[in-house]
């Protein structure tokens, strides 16, 4: 029986590289020059890994996050896998730090949400939830590739990827 796996997985190669990248423009811009300022990417498991930005003011901050936004986005590492909406934290005198979470693997909810929307369209395709994906099964090969162009146009606040396409 033919059938797909629906996942959230950033390339975190490109993350990385995107990280290394801005860090080094930090180092070599005069308005950062003699600051704190910095992104690091920390891997605290394998569903757990977030960008920590450290600035010296909210204008620094917001500085190094629209710098490291445009490495992610030249890097072609979509930006809806960052939460966006974390508040910056004093860490000590004027410093500020802002963790942004890297969303990996599909939750509960936006996996009820993909079942909710194959079932509504009436196609011919079953979706389970395994874990950190969404397997998709179908009796035709036509009726899985309508399914991931219905997620494509109706999940459109995630960005999906589709795996393990068994035909």
């Amino acid at each position: 029986m033919p059938s797909f796996d629906t996942v959230l997985e950033p390339n975190l190669v490109e993350v990385r590289n995107a990280v290394d990248q801005a860090n080094k423009e930090i180092g070599t811009r005069f308005d950062f020059k003699g600051s704190s300022a910095k992104v690091e990417f920390v891997d605290k498991s394998a569903r757990q890994r977030e960008l920590v930005l450290d600035a010296d003011s909210d204008f620094q901050l917001e500085q190094v996050r629209d710098l490291l936004l445009g490495r992610l986005s030249k890097r072609a590492v979509d930006i809806r896998f960052l939460d966006l909406g974390a508040k910056p934290q004093k860490i000590g005198g004027d410093k500020l730090r802002q963790t942004l979470p890297v969303k990996c693997g599909i939750d509960a909810e936006p996996a009820k949400k993909i079942q909710g929307v194959l079932k509504a369209s009436k196609l011919k395709v079953q979706a389970s939830i395994q874990g950190d994906a969404v397997r998709v099964s179908g009796a035709k090969r036509d009726d899985l590739q309508a399914a991931m162009a219905l997620l494509r146009q109706e999940v459109s606040d995630l960005p999906l990827s589709f795996d393990n396409f068994r035909d």
